[in-house]
């Protein structure tokens, strides 16, 4: 049954096989299709107005943010900024603007995890190179991550030798305006890492992201392929407590089965879709659109 009363927006990218799967689903519920390119939002403090292409996003009754851009970086902290104003007179997001940006940089997502007791893999942060290089030596072998970045972008492995320092230093002059420098040790992984995806805070599905060989990462950039799994009880309270500390309404969990046992990766906001889909043959644009229905019913 459609349901007409409800009006609700997809921020998300034009073109974007999630985005544009979401924004479907919404119009196959709703009647109504509205995919919001950031991009071309405008914001009038004088008459309050949120405005793209002749809609004002505060008429709205909600909205799902399924991508805020096209590629990670800082700028995307203003574009929730403007969607938060949004929140702030009413409308309902999910997943909330302010919850979001817990997620996007790597730095502060690592940190709540951290503060919630949650395993993750040997991580340094620091801005001085030489730190930084001490710390490669330490571990033997690295990856240096950006603080903004998504599917192993950006991503470099070091191992220890002797040019970790210049190679360090030349690292951080090509991540224009970062200034921390953040290290963490290579995981022996067994192929593969697992998204384990919850929606409004409940356990939906997993799935495994099965890397190409001779890749270090498992990403489909980098070959990897995804494949159904079923994890135990206690993985799944595992990702269960990394996620709660965000409020996110949907969210995946990337975790990895270690020799001595699990480890957290990141939590995302924007993640999942593809992977439940190719893998287990799971809506989750669906799922996602009927909990939101739901959600502004009550």
């Amino acid at each position: 049954m459609i349901n007409k009363a409800k009006k609700i927006g997809v921020i998300g990218i034009p073109g974007g096989w999630s985005s544009e799967t979401l924004a479907d689903t919404v119009e196959e519920l709703t009647g109504h299709r509205f995919l919001i390119d950031l991009g071309g939002v405008s914001l009038d403090l004088t008459s309050g107005r949120v405005e793209y292409h002749g809609l004002d996003l505060v008429d709205f009754d909600g909205f799902i943010l399924k991508k805020v851009g096209p590629a990670y970086s800082p700028n995307l902290l203003d574009r929730l900024e403007i969607l938060r104003f949004v929140h702030e007179a009413g409308v309902r997001f999910f997943s909330r603007p302010q919850n979001v940006a817990h997620v996007l940089s790597r730095l502060a997502c690592t940190l709540r995890l951290k503060q919630a007791g949650i395993p993750l893999p040997p991580t340094v942060i620091t801005e001085n190179p030489a730190i930084a290089a001490k710390t490669v030596e330490r571990f033997g072998l690295a990856v240096i991550k950006p603080l903004y970045s998504s599917k192993a972008r950006g991503m470099v492995v070091l191992e220890a030798g002797p040019n970790t320092l210049e190679k360090i230093e030349n690292y951080k002059s090509s991540i224009n305006g970062q200034e921390v420098i953040y290290i963490q040790k290579m995981i022996d992984l067994p192929g593969q890492d697992l998204g384990v995806v919850f929606l409004g805070g409940r356990y939906l599905a997993t799935y495994a992201r099965v890397g190409k060989k001779g890749s270090w990462n498992t990403t489909t950039r980098a070959g990897g392929r995804y494949e159904p799994y079923e994890p135990g009880p206690e993985l799944i309270e595992l990702a269960r407590r990394a996620q709660e500390p965000f409020g996110l309404d949907f969210t995946c969990v990337d975790v990895a089965e270690t020799p001595t046992g699990p480890v957290v990766f990141e939590v995302s906001a924007f993640g999942g879709f593809r992977g439940l889909w190719e893998s287990r043959g799971l809506d989750a644009a669906q799922a996602y659109t009927e909990y939101v229905l739901d959600q502004l019913d009550r």
